[in-house]
């Protein structure tokens, strides 16, 4: 299922955390990675470096969420700006379609996208205490 791989940045300088140790979950953070590494307007880069306590709405207990990736950029009025930043596939940003009955298919994509949602709303009010934003990278994003 993952495609779980180091990463060996270009500009190692640009990461915040140890550069020799970051951990590609996908080939689409892969993607973003690179595209973190070598694009000018990122100033700096971390991944799995922010953790976001969470109350997931499934159980009703304090989790922690890792988020991908936060980065801050340099704007184009020269000001600078930090995101974090959340890459997953557009179908799980989605409601799953109820098949007509209770799959288990169904029961798990459902489980999914609560947990996800219980993460966002979270990150999203974290990110909004701090001048942060919160983004949902997905493959329409990545250009896949």
């Amino acid at each position: 299922m993952y495609h779980k791989r180091l990463y060996k940045p270009k500009h190692p300088e640009k990461y915040t955390g140890d550069p020799t140790n970051i951990v590609m979950r996908s080939s689409w953070e892969t993607r973003f990675a690179i595209w973190c590494d070598t694009n000018p307007a990122v100033i700096k880069w971390a991944s799995e470096e922010t953790i976001i306590p969470y109350k997931c709405h499934t159980d009703g207990k304090i989790h922690r969420y890792y988020i991908d990736f936060k980065i801050r950029v340099k704007q184009t009025d020269g000001s600078t700006k930090t995101y974090l930043i959340e890459v997953k596939p557009h179908g799980q940003t989605l409601p799953p379609q109820y098949p007509g009955r209770k799959t288990k298919r169904f029961l798990n994509e459902s489980f999914t996208f609560i947990k996800n949602q219980s993460k966002w709303k979270a990150a999203t009010e974290w990110c909004a205490d701090r001048g942060y934003e919160f983004k949902i990278i997905t493959e329409k994003e990545l250009g896949l």
